[in-house]
């Protein structure tokens, strides 16, 4: 490419000189090409380890004059190709013109001018893209595609400099991470070391320090470990490497492919060597952060943070933290864990303004909220700025409008918006919360059944008020007035200061009429509810009367839940659980519905209308819980790992003895997906779930771990799983709630594990004490850091799990080894894949179904079969081969749906690799008969259709005939009595026994199938080493056949004429026995018996009218491509061998024993009466041959045997597959030997 000329002082240094003349040289880089020695290896060590951009182009042209000293740098290039095309530019446009000038300092402004002027021409014509990516970044991108053969849309995130270490040696390079890859090279002193491994591949990361290996990355797969460490800034790199990975699990669990955000704003100053791709992975995992932080809706985005502090009036100090902005939100988080966070959405802000400076508060920020509450933030550092952004912000939020005092920034409030919060008595259960849209709308979900459930159903169930007036209700309503007077110093709603102190109300237990409301705040379900009025409502609409496989299960499992429950035995609190489920599935069907989550919402339906139910549910299954209801619940079986890794750290004795017994496994999948609710007492685990809603996923963790740790010394004398599984369950069934004021519920679990001793009783409140003395350091961000490095593992797992059960289905009847099948799984995998991510459109993520099982659910196309099929086959064929994968596809694709499963796949593969010479034989054949050959390739598929069965022996139009030849003895014949049905049942039973079709079931062949078939051997030969010997067997083959053809031509032309005679008389002869000869013996018997079946044609004519008429039909509708003769097909392949052609295309009558041959018989290739049928320029209709010929004849032929019987062994195409296919992919046209400069 052309270069705005650069000065260059030492021209010699590190490059040779290949050609000059007086104004330009054309230089090469020392050590690229061929040769080079000692200087070179050491050039192109210094070139990878200083990343010069010599790595990308070795070829470049100076320009000089001869006076001076200096050189210009004005082209380089990739390539020899490149670079002499810009130089014989320069010599045919430039030369003449420069010899015209006197000075030198004018010839050197008028070639820097010339060039200049040649870069803005072409960049006018190209499309201005990621213009954000600066120069430096776009040279590294290059330098990755041309290196490792990837293509256009293989975007580059970033690369850094580090060691790879092989054995013990460290070889330094560049490490490059895509969106779908991690590629490594390095070269040094002439060793050159290139990696490339997918992120799905990827099955561990982990960050470490080792005595062998200082501070590094351990990136392990599935079949090996790969260390890399003197990382300038590791933190960065591993974090990175984190969410490319996590990417890429993305992908393989729900398909979800990555999409890079054009909205990013720019930065306001630009960032050196940083792609937007980069910054867009940095705002997602801020954002994710962000959000999981504060919980709020999945769709919020990060705008900045500032560091600032906040004013707390109920401690009277200012307290230092983080300021966060997004679209809807201002959130603050203390330095300190616990002493203060903050949510102020934006919907509830009435004024913002900036205050006076003073010794006390400078720069301070007051915002005022419809509560009347006000907050003041000070220490901002930019206060204008962000001023201005969040002005901007609220005058987006709806029901706002902005007006302007004094230099500060107020907003005013409209009238009551549909947002207003209503003013209930403070014993309502939602005394503050935002009334449901089901409370104002008399929506009526199930016309004509029941009400809906428009409070908590508790309310509506209590069965006696005894507890309400004891000393418990006493406790119960002294902990209400605890939480007033919280409210009163700390603020009620979502704008509530949350401390230390909000923590302690909530271990000690919500009260039961603040349960609902808190639940909302705690988990963040309160902001989507308010932001989608009527939602639920217009949902619940759409879906009812609605059936799928979710409603069916939902219908199952409803009286399933809770049936301890009064609640529960009872329609009204059925039929609310059925409208959130059912609404819940048809918001979400990629989790559609999954049992437990039945459990869970029936306890939410207790203390929350059905509308803050169902966001509850959202909240659960969408952030708080993720992943953990879909098909694999794999959300579950990762949190699973990092209670067994949490078990290794804090309790070692027990977690051996556990693991030896299996039990976490068992425990941890119903304590996590019902939140302790199916295991526990009703009364206790709602305690929990109080406890789960203001702390996450962290809480269960550390309870889970003080349960085991109580009953560690029992567990550890344990035999079995059943006996450590009753001593749990038992524990659990005495965990007692005595604050209590809900009547207690028996409890079905404990009813069946109770003993003969009286059970001790734990009660909840010291349980939860406990796990917070104990395990209360776990931290949040550390549960996500496990997350990740759990999630690798058990999505891989599952993959692994899915391989082998494929595998196992399809190996029964296909020939590959397991090992051989299992290979071939995962480069089939990896093309799906590929075209994920690779291809233009999104259609191939489409086309994965997880619900469908585990075979289905990776398909590929045409195309990728395509692919697949060249690397693979052990037939090549050169410029034909995709021709025949074609054809292969549209033989494999039974259901033409246009997509094939690995099941067809192998079993296409199978038919080249295994069984003998006859099986492969008869793929091959196959091949050239539809429905393999496609409609351009022939217009009729008849012969597909006509089968020539032997016993024909009723009357049949010919239709009737064709049809029953397809379906087989499914149709009756007119006529037939129903009795027959017994028949047709052994008919279909004897089908399924015997499966396999024998040669006989082959239909015939016409010419132009057979010419197609000559091609194809023709071309898969042309590779062998013995291909000589190939073409001259292929040829007499031919021949043979095509004479052979023509004598079976003869039989089936002379009864045609007595044909509609015998029809009309109703001829019901049976068909002979015997078939012409042509039909099964080889062709030297058949040349043999000719002047014998000469006699006997006539004779037969009368015995076979039925079938010659179909034989006829047959071939003379299928008219073909029109081709030509083997002649004309011949002389238009590429010629490999002269002799070959000719003994193929002109053999000599004499092969033959042609006086036998009756005088009317044309031979194609032949002299003969007719010059049309000596060339050969029309395609013989009547002309066919049969399976049976085909392969007589090849047997004849020892090299056709010996091609056809050859092992190829799989593995080892496999293997080759995987070293070039990215050197295929890669669109860029640089030349692959320069890869290794």
């Amino acid at each position: 490419m052309w270069l705005g000329p650069e000065e260059v002082l030492l021209a010699g240094a590190l490059w040779v000189t290949e050609r000059a003349n007086p104004f330009f040289l054309l230089q090469r880089r020392r050590g690229h090409g061929k040769g080079g020695g000692l200087t070179g290896l050491l050039v192109g060590t210094l070139d990878v380890v200083l990343d010069s951009s010599a790595r990308v182009a070795p070829y470049r042209i100076l320009h000089q004059t001869q006076d001076s000293q200096v050189y210009w740098a004005v082209a380089c290039g990739s390539s020899r190709k490149e670079i002499t095309k810009h130089w014989e530019w320069l010599e045919n446009n430039l030369l003449q013109t420069l010899s015209i000038f006197d000075n030198e300092e004018d010839i050197t402004t008028f070639v820097k001018g010339k060039i200049h002027g040649i870069i803005a021409e072409e960049n006018k014509n190209e499309q201005p893209q990621s213009e954000e990516d600066p120069g430096k970044f776009k040279e590294a991108e290059l330098k990755m595609r041309k290196q490792f053969g990837m293509p256009e849309v293989e975007k580059l995130v970033n690369y850094y400099s580090c060691s790879y270490w092989k054995g013990r040696v460290p070889r330094q390079g560049w490490l490059y991470l895509t969106v779908n890859h991690l590629c490594f090279y390095s070269f040094l002193l002439g060793k050159e070391v290139t990696l490339v491994i997918q992120w799905v591949d990827v099955t561990q990361l982990e960050k470490n320090a080792t005595l062998l290996f200082p501070e590094c990355i351990k990136v392990s797969t599935r079949d090996s470990e790969l260390y890399f460490s003197m990382f300038l800034n590791i933190n960065e790199t591993f974090k990175l490497m984190e969410q490319l990975a996590n990417i890429a699990m993305r992908q393989l669990l729900d398909n979800e492919s990555f999409l890079q955000d054009k909205s990013l704003p720019k930065p306001r100053r630009p960032l050196k060597n940083i792609s937007a791709l980069k910054r867009d992975l940095d705002a997602r995992a801020k954002n994710e952060c962000y959000r999981a932080t504060f919980r709020l809706p999945k769709d919020e985005c990060l705008d900045g943070h500032t560091d600032c502090t906040l004013w707390t009036p109920f401690n009277k100090m200012h307290i230092p933290g983080q300021m966060f902005v997004s679209n809807n939100y201002i959130c603050f988080a203390s330095r300190a864990e616990e002493a203060c966070h903050l949510i102020i959405p934006l919907r509830e802000v009435t004024i913002v303004e900036k205050a006076d400076s003073s010794s006390v508060l400078p720069s301070p920020l007051s915002i005022s909220t419809k509560s009347k509450m006000t907050f003041f933030f000070a220490n901002l550092k930019d206060r204008d700025f962000l001023v201005q952004r969040i002005s901007d912000f609220l005058q987006r939020t709806p029901s706002k409008k902005s007006c302007s005092i004094d230099r500060e920034w107020k907003w005013n409030v409209a009238d009551a918006s549909s947002e207003e919060v209503p003013e209930l008595p403070s014993s309502s259960p939602l005394a503050v919360s935002p009334t449901s849209a089901l409370s104002h709308r008399p929506v009526s979900f199930c016309a004509g059944q029941v009400p809906t459930a428009s409070q908590g159903l508790l309310k509506l169930f209590r069965r006696n008020s005894e507890e309400l007036s004891g000393p418990k209700g006493a406790k119960e309503k002294m902990k209400e007035e605890s939480w007033n007077i919280h409210f009163f110093e700390y603020g009620r709603g979502m704008c509530m200061y949350r401390t230390a102190k909000t923590r302690e109300l909530v271990q000690k237990g919500i009260p039961e009429n603040l349960r609902g409301e808190l639940w909302l705040l705690f988990s963040g379900a309160w902001n989507e509810m308010v932001t989608h009025p009527g939602y639920y409502a217009d949902l619940v609409e759409k879906s009812m009367g609605r059936y799928n496989l979710a409603t069916e299960e939902i219908e199952r499992d409803l009286h399933r839940s809770m049936p301890e429950h009064p609640a529960f035995q009872n329609e009204l609190g059925i039929a609310a659980l059925r409208r959130v489920l059912t609404a819940y599935a048809f918001r979400n069907p990629t989790i559609g519905y999954c049992q437990a989550m039945n459990i869970v919402t029936s306890v939410l339906l207790l203390y929350c209308n059905e509308e803050e139910a169902f966001w509850l549910l959202v909240a659960l299954c969408e952030r708080m819980l993720p992943d953990y209801y879909n098909t694999r619940v794999v959300g579950a079986l990762v949190d699973q790992g990092i209670f067994e890794e949490l078990t290794r750290e804090y309790l070692p004795q027990l977690s051996e003895k556990m693991q030896d017994l299996g039990v976490i496994s068992t425990i941890s999948l119903s304590w996590f997906l019902t939140l302790f609710l199916s295991v526990m007492p009703f009364e206790s685990a709602v305690v929990i779930v109080d406890c789960f809603f203001y702390e996450g996923i962290k809480f269960i963790l550390q309870v889970s771990l003080a349960i085991l740790d109580a009953n560690m010394e029992k567990l550890l004398q344990c035999c079995d799983e059943g006996e450590a599984m009753t001593i749990l369950g038992r524990y659990l069934d005495n965990v007692v709630n005595r604050q209590s004021v809900s009547p207690p519920i028996p409890h079905l679990h404990a009813l069946l594990t109770s003993g003969d001793d009286p059970p001790l009783e734990i009660d909840i409140f010291e349980l939860i004490k406990t796990s917070y003395e104990k395990f209360g350091n776990l931290k949040a961000d550390d549960i996500e850091q496990m997350r990740f490095k759990q999630r690798l593992k058990v999505i891989q797992s599952l993959e692994d799990t899915a391989k082998k059960s494929v595998v196992r289905a399809v190996s029964g009847d296909i020939g590959f080894t397991m090992e051989e099948l299992e290979e071939l799984y995962v480069v089939f995998k990896a093309k799906y894949l590929m075209s994920c991510y690779w291809g233009n459109n999104r259609a191939a993520a489409a086309r994965r179904d997880q619900s469908l099982p585990y075979l289905e659910q990776y398909r590929i196309d045409m195309e990728q079969f395509k692919e697949l099929f060249s690397s693979l086959t052990p037939w090549a064929c050169g410029a034909h081969t995709p021709v025949l994968a074609g054809r292969l596809f549209r033989l494999l694709d039974e259901n033409r749906d246009s997509l094939i499963n690995f099941k067809e796949f192998v079993t296409g593969m199978s038919g080249m690799y295994h069984g003998d010479l006859t099986e492969k034989l008869k793929v091959l054949y196959k091949l050239h008969l539809p429905p393999a050959l496609n409609p351009e390739e022939t217009e009729s598929a008849l012969e597909a259709t006509s089968y020539f069965t032997e016993d024909v022996t009723t009357e049949e139009t010919q239709e009737d005939k064709g049809r029953r030849n397809e379906n087989g003895p499914e149709k009756e014949e007119k006529g037939t009595s129903p009795q027959d049905y017994r028949y047709y049942l052994r008919m279909w039973a004897k089908e399924k026994e015997n499966k396999k079709e024998t040669i006989k079931d082959l239909p015939k062949m016409s010419q132009e199938q057979f010419i197609e078939l000559c091609k194809t051997l023709y071309n898969m030969f042309s590779e062998d080493p013995v291909e000589q010997e190939l073409y001259h067997a292929i040829a007499t083959v031919a021949s043979l056949l095509l004479r052979i053809g023509e004598v079976g031509k003869k039989f089936s032309n002379r009864p045609t004429r007595k044909s509609e005679d015998c029809k009309a008389n109703n001829g019901q002869d049976p068909v002979s026995e015997e078939e012409s000869p042509t039909s099964e013996q080889s062709q030297n018997s058949a040349v043999e018996q000719q002047p014998q079946a000469d006699h006997e044609d006539k004779a037969s004519a009368d015995a076979q009218p039925e079938k010659t008429q179909q034989e006829n039909q047959t071939l003379g509708d299928g008219s073909g491509e029109g081709q030509g003769s083997p002649l004309q097909l011949l002389s238009d392949d590429e010629t490999k061998d002269d002799m070959s052609m000719s003994s193929y295309s002109m053999v000599s009558t004499g092969s033959l024993q042609c006086e036998d041959i009756a005088d009317d018989t044309v031979l194609v290739g032949c002299e003969g009466s007719s010059a049309a049928a000596r060339y050969g320029s029309t395609i013989d209709t009547d002309w066919s041959i049969s399976f049976e010929q085909i392969l007589a004849s090849m047997l004849t032929e020892t090299a056709l045997v010996n091609y056809f019987e050859k092992k190829v062994n799989i593995l080892q195409k496999i293997k080759d597959q995987k070293k070039v296919e990215r050197q295929f992919s890669s669109s860029s046209d640089y030349e692959l030997s320069s890869v290794s400069g």
